[in-house]
């Protein structure tokens, strides 16, 4: 008979609804596992310290407190790359303790997504974004192999020194990536990987002295050229990275071409300052020279590496590093016994805690700190007392989101369930794919990622007119468009169901009013009224913004 086919497309209909009033009720209730047991509270008592002297140095009032749905948006953001779903907005919002918002830091640093996030990012300093030499070369194995160390909050002076130097072949030991990712046109270049050694783990740039004296700061090219030499009998090949002895060939030392002559001049693996750091058993002829420079690097009186982290650590968190360029530092201080020292010192010291380098202890103090919450509004302020207030850390930094953010979080937003790495399969591959669209068509800023670079006008009409921001907005049975169309009620729910998808905020009563207006009755609608609420809020400065 002929009903039987549409009596079949009503149940399937009937089925779709059954489920999607049941995901958008569980979004509206904590039905997700709860954050972890509260450690020992983090203590940012010397940060708040440090802000308070500067703030009354300097004359300055600072902002006054976020509210804490912003500054759950700013950790989303920092540590996961996208923003907080609704199921984790009603959840968050459900807890009624006091200290909820370090509860939540926990929580998020607990879940996966930050360590494969945070791997991505700290990856563009220690490896680049090129995939290069496959033979040599895997960056995915790299990732992956950081992001587990990431997520078991490993030591990092133990990663580093790893790094620097491990031995064997990249795919089963995926930390010799850090050398090997400096191979090219089948040479190994010692001098970038000595460069990139000391711009990634001690925040300086010593590249200008391959060919000259540093003109600012006090690195020689005799200073570069002796880190160099630290990798100068390093090898590789299909049997994977090792050191290599003078007896079996290999790279026996560590030379340069003389300007002057033209002829190799010989050098000798040096560091150039405190070479007391060096191991106690360690000789310049050593054929272990890439454990020494590991050992020397992560030394605990070394205070360029716990700085240089910390400031990278800091601008992961608030957009913009406390020192730019965040791999440009300038020499620490002299320090009397006692003395806290400036920012980066009490981050470092946090950083260090008891004895190891934890990343996640320093992220936690960070995010505990005034600082971190405080509002990013200071409203009558013209745009350079604001770039005062911002410098001084009395209020919290407007910076773009980048565009995995971007896509993070228009993609986050389509559902009103948490998109992490227990969703299906598919619905992770879409996303990967959609990532990768809209990042090449959106611009990816490479490894200078913590610079700051103005929005541009490709990028605005690609929010706009974009196919991925169409297709998220659009009222699809499975999206978040259809499901608060349907199960939200009425219109004022829905638009403020919307900005908490979106915004991760409640609306004005006068946004609510405007937007409000999308549901009158009109000729020729086409499309439901959420799908203008959301193309709305997709292309308001304040979504592609961190404040």
């Amino acid at each position: 008979m002929s009903f039987a086919r549409p009596s079949r497309r009503w149940l399937a209909l009937a089925a779709v609804g059954a489920v999607c009033a049941a995901t958008f009720a569980a979004a509206a209730r904590d039905v997700s596992p709860g954050p972890p047991p509260l450690r020992d509270a983090p203590d940012p008592a010397a940060i708040d310290g440090f802000f308070h002297e500067r703030w009354t140095e300097e004359d300055v009032e600072p902002a006054p407190a976020a509210e804490e749905l912003l500054v759950l948006r700013r950790l989303s953001l920092a540590l996961h790359g996208t923003i907080p779903s609704l199921e984790e907005v009603r959840a968050f919002e459900a807890d009624a303790r006091p200290d909820r918002l370090t509860r939540w830091t926990d929580r998020l640093l607990a879940d996966r997504r930050f360590a494969e996030y945070w791997a991505e990012r700290l990856a563009r300093a220690l490896v680049g974004v090129h995939e290069g030499n496959l033979v040599l070369f895997r960056r995915d194995r790299f990732k992956a192999w950081l992001a587990d160390r990431l997520h078991r909050d490993a030591p990092w002076d133990e990663t580093v020194r790893r790094m620097i130097a491990g031995d064997g072949i990249w795919t089963a030991r995926p930390e010799v990536n850090f050398v090997t990712a400096e191979v090219e046109n089948d040479r190994l270049d010692r001098e970038a990987l000595a460069g990139r050694t000391v711009r990634a783990f001690l925040g300086q740039r010593i590249d200008c002295a391959q060919c000259h004296d540093h003109p600012f700061a006090e690195w020689s090219q005799g200073d570069f050229e002796g880190l160099a030499a630290f990798y100068g009998r390093t090898a590789y090949g299909l049997t994977g990275v090792r050191e290599r002895t003078r007896e079996k060939g290999g790279p026996k030392e560590f030379a340069v071409q003389d300007r002057e002559t033209l002829e190799d001049r010989v050098v000798a693996p040096a560091v150039p300052f405190a070479p007391e750091r060096l191991p106690a058993d360690y000789e310049a002829d050593s054929t272990d020279r890439r454990r020494a420079l590991a050992a020397w690097v992560t030394h605990p009186d070394n205070r360029r590496f716990g700085r240089a982290t910390a400031n990278r650590a800091w601008g992961l968190l608030f957009g913009r590093a406390w020192k730019e360029p965040v791999d440009d530092l300038p020499d620490p201080e002299p320090l009397e016994p006692g003395e806290a020292g400036d920012l980066l010192d009490r981050l470092a010291a946090s950083f260090a805690g008891p004895g190891e380098y934890r990343l996640k202890r320093l992220i936690r103090t960070i995010a505990a700190s005034r600082a971190f919450r405080l509002s990013s509004s200071a409203p009558g302020t013209e745009e350079a007392e604001y770039e005062r207030l911002a410098r001084a850390g009395a209020v919290f930094p407007l910076t773009r989101l980048r565009p995995e953010q971007m896509i993070g979080a228009m993609t986050q937003a389509g559902s009103v369930r948490t998109l992490d790495a227990d969703s299906p399969l598919f619905v992770r591959a879409i996303r990967f794919f959609r990532t990768v669209d809209f990042v090449r068509n959106y611009g990816d800023l490479g490894e200078e990622e913590l610079i700051r670079e103005p929005g541009t006008v490709p990028q605005a009409l690609l929010r706009m007119n974009g196919r991925l921001p169409r297709e998220i907005a659009s009222a699809q049975p499975l999206g978040a468009t259809a499901r608060l169309s349907w199960f939200a009620g009425p219109p004022p729910r829905q638009v403020e169901a919307a900005f908490l998808c979106t915004l991760t905020r409640r609306p004005t009563e006068a946004e609510t009013a405007a937007l409000a207006a999308y549901y009158e009755p009109g000729e020729g609608k086409a499309k439901a009224p959420i799908e203008d609420v959301y193309w709305t809020l997709f292309n308001a400065p304040e979504f592609s913004w961190n404040h």
